[in-house]
C-alpha cells in the first residue's frame, strides 16, 4: 500500500462572491487574522505527513505563488531590523523538505476537471484534495490526517462528510452511506447537487478527499455534468461501483470561506484564538453586544 505524500489545493477559481476584493488579489489569499486562506489547508495537509503541495491555479493568482516561495528582500529587511521571529515565520511557511508545484487550469472546467489537470503529477500514486474555502479548525488531529488513518485502515478513498441542513443539500455533494452509520463507514452511492427533497441522507460532502489514482482515468473520460462542468463527484460515484470507499464524519469546526458571512465567522474564531488579540478582541465584542445606554448600535452588531 502505497503511502499519500502528494496533495492537490483547486485555487484557479475566480472568487466572485467576494468582488471587489478579489478583482486583484486571489480569494484564497484573504487574510483569517494574520495567515492568507490557503496556508491553513497547507499546514494542514503538512502536518498530515503531505511533502509535495500540487496548486492548480490560472494566470491570476501569482500571489500564491509568491506566497510560498523565498522573498530574499523581506527577510534580509527582518534580519538588518533584528526581528529575528518574524524572519523565522516566514521562512517557514513551507518547510525543508516540502514541494511547491503550479499546474495551470486554462478554464473554470469544474472541480473534476482541476484535479485531472494535475494528472501527469500525480502519477499513478493516491493522493488528497484539499479545498481551501473549506476551513476546519480542530482541537485535536486535523482533518485530513483523521482521513489517512481511515486510509491506511481500509486503502479506500476517503470523502469528508458533514450533517447539513436539508435546505443547504442542493450546493453540495450528498452521500448515502451504509447503515448503521456511526461516523464513518462505506459509501453506498454519490450525487451532485441533488434536489433536497430527494437527496440520500443529510450528510453533505466537504473540500476533503483522499482518492485512488484509479480516479483520474475516470474523470478523463466523464462528461460534463452539474452546471456543465466536470464534476469529482460523478468521477466518485463511478469508482465506487468499482471499488469500496469511505465516508468520514470528521472531527473539528468548519467554515465556509466560500461565502462571506462563513469568512468573517472564520476571522472572529480565530481571532478570539490568537494569543496577541483574543482578549481585545473579546473585549470590543463586548462593548457591541452590551451597548452603552443612548448609544444605538445596527440590529446586526448586536447578533456578532
Amino acid at each position: 500500500m502505497k503511502v499519500v505524500r502528494k496533495a492537490v489545493f483547486p485555487v484557479a477559481g475566480l472568487g466572485t462572491r467576494f468582488l471587489p476584493a478579489t478583482k486583484a488579489n486571489p480569494k484564497e489569499m484573504l487574510p483569517i487574522v494574520d495567515k492568507p486562506l490557503i496556508q491553513y489547508a497547507v499546514e494542514e495537509a503538512i502536518a498530515a505527513g503531505i511533502t509535495e503541495l500540487i496548486f492548480v491555479t490560472s494566470n491570476s493568482k501569482r500571489a500564491i505563488e509568491d506566497h510560498f516561495d523565498t522573498n530574499f528582500e523581506l527577510e534580509f529587511a527582518l534580519q538588518a531590523q533584528g526581528k529575528y521571529q518574524l524572519l523565522n515565520t516566514v521562512r517557514n511557511i513551507v518547510p525543508e523538505g516540502v514541494a511547491c508545484i503550479y499546474v495551470r487550469q486554462a478554464q473554470p472546467r469544474g472541480l473534476g476537471h482541476a484535479v485531472l489537470c494535475a494528472k501527469e503529477v500525480i502519477g499513478d500514486e493516491p493522493f488528497a484534495v484539499l479545498l481551501a474555502d473549506d476551513l476546519i479548525v480542530n482541537s485535536g488531529q486535523p482533518c485530513l490526517q483523521q482521513m489517512l488513518s481511515i486510509f491506511d485502515e481500509t486503502n479506500q478513498s476517503v470523502v469528508a462528510v458533514q450533517q447539513m441542513a436539508r435546505e443547504e443539500l442542493a450546493h453540495y455533494g450528498v452521500v448515502e452511506v451504509e447503515e448503521p452509520w456511526q461516523g464513518a463507514g462505506s459509501i453506498l452511492s454519490i450525487v451532485e447537487k441533488p434536489d433536497p427533497k430527494v437527496a440520500p441522507s443529510d450528510l453533505g460532502v466537504v473540500g476533503r478527499y483522499v482518492l485512488q489514482p484509479e480516479i483520474l482515468d475516470i474523470l478523463s473520460a466523464l462528461p460534463p455534468g452539474a452546471s456543465n462542468e466536470i464534476q469529482l463527484t460523478d468521477a466518485i460515484s463511478q469508482h465506487i461501483k468499482l471499488n469500496n470507499a469511505m465516508a468520514l464524519e470528521f472531527s473539528g469546526q468548519r467554515y465556509d470561506c466560500g461565502n462571506k458571512l462563513g469568512y468573517l465567522k472564520a476571522v472572529m474564531r480565530l481571532g478570539l484564538q490568537h494569543p496577541e488579540l483574543g482578549q481585545s478582541l473579546n473585549n470590543y465584542l463586548n462593548t457591541l453586544l452590551k451597548p452603552k445606554e443612548g448609544v444605538l448600535l445596527p440590529k446586526e452588531s448586536m447578533s456578532i
